[in-house]
């Protein structure tokens, strides 16, 4: 097969990565975008050249002003858009802020409108179905110790 039909057939995935934040209280941060009407996880898309894990601390910063330790890769998940083409977005545990770090947020003024601790229960409420399923599923994962692979936010069946 010529190289350009090959190069053709290969997936070209957007990025994103982002991470799960904590309070005390076993809440995870959310945030309100300025541009979307539903709430979000500190994150963004990847930028060429970047690996997931350094999106994910640099969109940290820029959205929340703050520099915590990122862990562990909790979730990886297919979830390809009509609007957006295939799509590949991570989920890191961003562990639990301790109360300085949470009064240390300085949200970027062009783009948050807020942030704030909102109980696991609530995120069907507050997140886009598929983004509930994941960030449900990285809550989870964070308990139990591994990566989950998803699509579309859910557990592929085999």
């Amino acid at each position: 097969m010529p190289d350009n039909e090959q190069e053709q057939r290969m997936a070209q995935p957007r990025m994103a990565s982002g991470a799960v934040f904590f309070d005390a209280d076993g809440r995870v941060l959310l945030v309100r975008p300025s541009y979307k009407p539903m709430w979000e996880i500190p994150g963004g898309y990847i930028e060429t050249g970047e690996s997931p894990l350094a999106a994910c601390q640099r969109e940290v910063e820029e959205e929340l002003g703050i520099t915590p330790t990122i862990g562990p890769l909790l979730v990886i998940d297919w979830a390809p858009s009509p609007a957006e083409g295939d799509k590949v977005l991570y989920i890191f545990d961003g562990g639990e802020l301790s109360a300085e770090d949470t009064a240390s947020i300085k949200l970027a003024p062009d783009e948050l409108l807020a942030a704030e601790f909102h109980p696991v229960d609530a995120l069907d409420q507050l997140l886009i179905p598929r983004l509930a399923r994941r960030v449900k599923q990285a809550v989870a994962t964070r308990r139990h110790g591994r990566t989950v692979y998803l699509e579309h936010g859910e557990q592929p069946t085999a």
